[in-house]
């Protein structure tokens, strides 16, 4: 645990905690050391859907809070599907009995789905509008409703896909549902501003998380300048910021933090 703990005394809930390699994975880390209590959620099924797999391991004892003493009284963790319209005020109500309070909320799950136009589905579609849009607006409602506004450091962050900066249609339905965060942020930001909560979104480019290999990885790669793919760390670091005292002026952005990715290079690196 490092000495310097910005997030001491606050309870953050996250979503999206499966693979080790994952970005949840990092933000869940990077906030415990930085001092906060975390309630933590994933759902393994829906890896279980995924090539990557799933990634299973101790739900009571993850790797990542060995590296505190108490990091397993600051650590709490509990499977939900966010396909259910009751899961995200289950997880903030579980959060408050757990831990005390709810300051701090980072929606960081998503429904994957690779499906172009002609084979999406009206199932397709309206599972990836409940768990990655729905849902994000019913954890800003049970943030909202449970969070002390006399306490200090009120935060929603979402997560877009840059799904504005050119199109996905192999994945059509995930991109859609990822839309509409990027253009619920606003509003969202000024329902809850007067409770004291911050509500931002971030759009951390390709980050490498094992769903990609070959030549497509290597042509991703090509185009940032740094050479290299995002990390979880890169993400978990601005997290672990917009949630801090430090960005408490910052208030209804989407954020994109790509490192300079250079997309429309990627066709050219693939042929080369």
């Amino acid at each position: 645990m490092g000495a310097n703990q910005p997030l001491a005394g606050r309870t953050a809930l996250v979503t999206g905690l499966s693979r080790r390699i994952g970005i949840g994975y990092a933000i869940v880390a990077r906030l415990l050391d930085d001092g906060a209590s975390v309630f933590a959620t994933g759902w393994s099924a829906h890896d279980a859907e995924m090539p990557w797999g799933p990634d299973p391991f101790d739900a009571d004892g993850h790797p990542f809070v060995d590296a505190s003493d108490d990091g397993h009284d600051r650590f709490a963790y509990a499977e939900a599907d966010l396909a259910d319209p009751d899961a995200p005020s289950r997880l903030v109500d579980a959060a408050v009995e757990r831990f005390g309070a709810i300051d701090i909320v980072v929606a960081n799950h998503a429904r994957s789905s690779h499906t172009n136009l002609a084979e999406v589905t009206p199932d397709e579609l309206d599972a990836c509008w409940a768990v990655n849009a729905r849902a994000s607006v019913l954890l800003a409602q049970a943030l909202d409703r449970a969070h002390d506004g006399s306490r200090p450091g009120g935060r929603l962050v979402l997560f877009t896909s840059g799904q504005d900066f050119g199109p996905m249609d192999n994945e059509i339905a995930y991109a859609i549902s990822k839309g509409a965060i990027h253009q619920m942020t606003a509003s969202l930001a000024n329902a809850v501003a007067d409770k004291g909560i911050t509500v931002n979104t971030i759009n951390p480019g390709p980050v490498d998380t094992g769903y990609a290999s070959g030549t497509m990885h290597a042509a991703v790669a090509q185009a940032f300048p740094a050479k290299r793919w995002g990390r979880p760390d890169d993400v978990a670091r601005l997290v672990a910021w917009l949630v801090s005292d430090e960005a408490g002026w910052i208030n209804g952005q989407v954020i994109n933090s790509e490192g300079g990715w250079r997309r429309w290079e990627v066709g050219r690196h693939r042929r080369d």
